[in-house]
């Protein structure tokens, strides 16, 4: 059993906390300005990519040695158009470079709520450079009925958040509903 902290009680916050929960892990839910006596063994931003930064502010001592899970998809959402972090980078290697001794793992950003609050068998594709970080996330949401699959290092999360983009925008056009997404097969 681990100790799980997430940042941000809406849809994702809630339903990623669920799985947790229903793998045997104790998780504590606090709003993205909520201060925060405790820090998990894993902790989730679930919270949209301009709260991160204060979160990671205010609770930078806590957070080191901690495995910190990516969730944001870094969409301008004035425009729709792109993401606010450069071509070559990511929101989740943005946030390993705010926090030194963090073990970052961009994960759920390809998930919508609705794929996740369900028992189906859901895939979530993670991206870390930390294997031993990976392999802990994988045995806390064992029994949750997740599908986690290693896409590979933390370079990797550029083309998750495009992928996370892409779902969004389409969802937003109508042309995918917001209970689907795309599916791995193996």
């Amino acid at each position: 059993m681990k100790n799980i902290t997430i940042f941000g009680k809406g849809n994702m916050g809630t339903v990623i906390a669920s799985r947790f929960i229903k793998a045997g892990n104790h998780v504590s839910l606090y709003g993205s300005k909520d201060v925060v006596e405790s820090i998990g063994d894993i902790v989730v931003l679930a919270v949209p990519f301009k709260a991160v930064e204060s979160i990671l502010e205010a609770n930078k001592e806590e957070l080191v040695g901690k495995i910190l899970v990516d969730i944001t998809n870094p969409v301008n959402f004035n425009t729709m158009d792109d993401l606010v972090v450069s071509a070559d980078g990511s929101a989740a290697k943005w946030i390993a470079s705010k926090v030194e001794g963090t073990k970052v793992i961009k994960a759920f950003n390809t998930n919508f709520a609705s794929t996740l609050a369900d028992d189906l068998e859901t895939t979530v594709l993670l991206a870390s450079d930390d294997f031993e970080a990976k392999a802990v996330l994988t045995e806390a949401l064992i029994g949750s009925h997740l599908n986690l699959v290693d896409a590979g290092s933390l370079k990797r999360a550029r083309e998750l958040e495009a992928l996370g983009f892409l779902q969004i925008t389409l969802a937003i056009r109508e042309q995918i509903g917001w209970t689907g997404g795309f599916v791995l097969t193996k």
